[in-house]
């Protein structure tokens, strides 16, 4: 039988470190509220049922014109004077829907990857509690009055992040029993002798707490992805080798082209081309000029990531795939990778290059010549 799992969003907060004008959970980013981004994140997961949501006695109007529509919301709560007061009447809430796991959230993080959430249920079948968080890699340093005072070690050091999720009956029953209140469910049931495990957490879910992290949020909403695709074709030929990615393969035949008749690189190039909407390798590289024939490729490949460039846009990954029957891609993939990447300046990781045939059929399978599509995408921050 299947875990129920509901949400706690504890969204009573005021913000008053985000600066004058609304309680951060009701500002707008990108014309919406922060609290109904932050929900539509937990709902796009599909093991979250039931979402609890506990607000400020002065905001109902605001909480009902940023959840309008969306599915899945029991009646709000009100909050108490602490968050932990707030949880503690969340889960009260909830206790009559028994839900076996609650995921208890900021509202202010509404940016939550869905991995975590996954991560965070499967942390769940070997202990009481888990917890998303990343490892402090800076410096870190005492100081006072504006001074440097002593290093401290970050051995073992942790920024902790939401949700928090636990056994349902463990947390309710950690909350009725705790002695004093605690800002950090984490911090209640390590107290209690319960043992929460630790998820790998993501930069991205980081929490908007200061007017800087609301410009932060609606520059990276603001983000410009495109997407290119690329398809290419070139005929075998009398020869003793083709060119693909750059590289020189051994070959009973070359390939037929007016420029090195790099069919890879060529697909590529257009989808980088095709990203922009600035045309193809033909209209840049007219095959009707003389000055490109025989032309290497990597030509047109530097003109395209020089025109990705001037747009303002970076190169997030390429992804090319080779059909056809021989020569055999598979050895040499590794090279071609590198040497795309080293063309277009982006990490190895980003750049794939593999093969297929076409069993047999179609020109590709007759061993007439060589086909090649690529999809590239493009970041503009």
């Amino acid at each position: 039988m299947s875990k129920t799992v509901s949400a706690l969003i504890v969204a009573a907060g005021r913000g008053t470190r985000a600066g004058q004008g609304l309680p951060k959970q009701y500002r707008l980013l990108q014309g919406q509220p922060v609290l109904r981004h932050t929900l539509r994140a937990l709902l796009a997961h599909k093991n979250v049922g039931s979402i609890q949501v506990v607000i400020h006695p002065d905001d109902t109007p605001l909480y009902e014109a940023a959840v309008a529509g969306l599915p899945q919301l029991l009646p709000p709560v009100f909050g108490g004077e602490t968050r932990s007061e707030s949880v503690v009447k969340g889960l009260e809430a909830l206790a009559k829907f028994a839900p076996d796991t609650v995921l208890i959230h900021d509202a202010a993080r509404p940016f939550l990857p869905l991995e975590i959430i996954a991560d965070l249920l499967a942390a769940l079948q070997g202990a009481k509690g888990a917890f998303p968080a990343l490892p402090v890699v800076d410096a870190l340093w005492t100081g006072a009055q504006g001074h440097a005072a002593s290093p401290h070690s970050r051995e073992g050091l942790y920024r902790a992040q939401t949700p928090q999720a636990f056994d349902f009956a463990t947390i309710i029953n950690a909350h009725r029993s705790a002695a004093t209140p605690a800002d950090d469910d984490v911090a209640l049931a390590r107290a209690q002798g319960i043992e929460v495990a630790i998820v790998k957490g993501d930069e991205r879910n980081y929490k908007l707490t200061t007017p800087e992290d609301f410009a932060r949020a609606e520059r990276e909403m603001q983000m410009d992805i495109r997407t290119g695709n690329g398809f290419d074709v070139h005929a075998f030929t009398r020869g003793d080798a083709v060119t693909l990615c750059g590289l020189k393969i051994p070959h009973t035949h070359a390939l037929l082209g007016h420029s090195d008749a790099d069919v890879a690189m060529h697909t590529i190039t257009d989808a980088l081309f095709g990203a922009i909407a600035e045309g193809d390798i033909g209209q840049w590289f007219p095959p009707s000029e003389a000055e490109w024939k025989g032309a290497a490729s990597d030509i047109f490949l530097l003109k395209a990531v020089e025109r990705v460039t001037a747009r303002g846009f970076t190169i997030s990954n390429i992804d090319c795939t080779i059909i056809c029957e021989a020569p055999k891609i598979g050895p040499h993939a590794a090279a071609m990778r590198a040497e795309i990447a080293r063309l277009t300046g982006i990490a190895l990781d980003r750049v794939s290059i593999k093969a297929t045939t076409s069993e047999k059929l179609g020109f590709t399978g007759r061993g007439e010549g060589i086909a090649a599509m690529a999809t590239a995408t493009l970041v503009k921050l």
